[in-house]
């Protein structure tokens, strides 16, 4: 976990969820792990995050409208949806398209696009195929509406990749549906965890004169006694 933190501190967010993501899935490689479906992705982080942290979460958001801030606590479970796998289908008008969804390989291309370019860079990349009335049709030339059904499509296919929450405001009465994003979450636990490890292996070295291999090998358990002797 600490090797993750010290990789991930200079990533970029895409990045930074596929490092993550290797320390739920140590058993795939950097390829398989980036073809994972956003959604995929997603549900696996959520089990880290409830494996090493447990299922309860807290959130905090500030009201969109009066930017009071919010509290609000939540399981691991309670963000857990299934989605459809494999290739889907789409037939509107005469158009058949074969679409997959989308992959973190995917979001690191369009994020190097200009953002206003990104949604349809996104979509002529989850289209496998499209055809017009049995000829093949150029994926970048599909109409807006078309386009749009298949956006819907996806995320319908994929509800895991964008998890929001409906929230109102306590002081103003203003609800809204807040977005979830499990990376930005889970890094920010991290990074507090990895803090305070390692004041504890500062502490526990300075005093003990142990090596940081050592303090890291210790359980939590033990750790905790040795730095609440070293306070008594």
């Amino acid at each position: 976990m600490l090797g993750a933190w010290e990789r991930g501190g200079g990533q970029n967010p895409i990045d930074r969820g596929l490092t993550l993501l290797a320390l739920a899935c140590p058993e795939l490689s950097a390829d398989e792990l980036a073809a994972l479906s956003i959604g995929e992705r997603d549900r696996r982080l959520l089990a880290l995050r409830e494996t090493v942290f447990g299922p309860r979460m807290t959130g905090v958001v500030a009201c969109t409208r009066c930017a009071e801030p919010l509290e609000f606590d939540f399981d691991a479970a309670d963000l857990r949806v299934t989605g459809t796998p494999g290739p889907l289908a789409l037939r509107v008008d005469g158009y058949e398209l074969e679409l997959r969804l989308p992959d973190s390989r995917d979001l690191l291309a369009c994020a190097a696009t200009v953002p206003a370019d990104a949604p349809a860079a996104l979509m002529q990349r989850c289209v496998l195929s499209a055809r017009i009335d049995g000829v093949a049709a150029n994926a970048a030339s599909l109409p807006p509406e078309l386009v749009q059904e298949a956006a819907q499509c996806l995320a319908q296919a994929d509800p895991q990749a964008d998890m929001r929450f409906a929230l109102q405001c306590a002081s103003c009465g203003h609800s809204w549906k807040a977005p979830f994003d499990i990376v930005r979450f889970l890094w920010a636990e991290l990074e507090v965890w990895a803090v305070r490890m390692l004041q504890d292996v500062h502490a526990l070295a300075g005093a003990y004169g142990w090596a940081e291999r050592d303090i890291l090998a210790l359980g939590s358990t033990r750790r905790r006694h040795y730095l609440r002797m070293l306070n008594a």
